[in-house]
């Protein structure tokens, strides 16, 4: 089972792109990582195999369910595929980047299944939050 923990502070470079930390990366086998729209202001990032399993539990709720039809269109339509280069760089998307509201300064998270991308002052706003979990 792949589990993505822990807390690093990163920026993106002049092309928009940001370094997965090396213990992210250990936890994702292929040269490429889905990012998609977080429920919060942040983006969700998932290596292949956990992105599988969490789009076949979306489509296991018939199409036929409203709440089912809406969270698909919300999940796949702000999905994409990126690679991770050999530096362990990948691209924000600008429509994902605009979402989060991402600037320069961001903390990658592990969030056990998948990985989140948040602006640093958001993510330290979201965080204060959580103290009370």
């Amino acid at each position: 089972m792949k589990l993505f923990l822990g807390e690093y502070d990163h920026a993106l470079d002049d092309r928009g792109r940001v370094t997965l930390p090396a213990k992210l990366r250990q936890e994702i086998d292929e040269r490429e990582v889905v990012l998609a729209k977080g429920f919060d202001p942040c983006i969700f990032g998932f290596d292949k195999g956990s992105w599988e399993h969490e789009a076949a539990k979306h489509l296991e709720i018939p199409v036929t369910d409203e709440k089912a039809r809406n969270l698909r269109r919300y999940l796949f339509a702000g999905a994409q595929k990126v690679e991770v280069d050999k530096l362990g760089r990948i691209l924000l998307p600008a429509q994902l980047k605009e979402y989060a509201k991402i600037a320069r300064e961001v903390v990658i998270i592990g969030a056990g299944d998948h990985f989140e991308i948040w602006d640093k002052a958001k993510w330290r706003q979201h965080a204060a939050t959580l103290t009370g979990v």
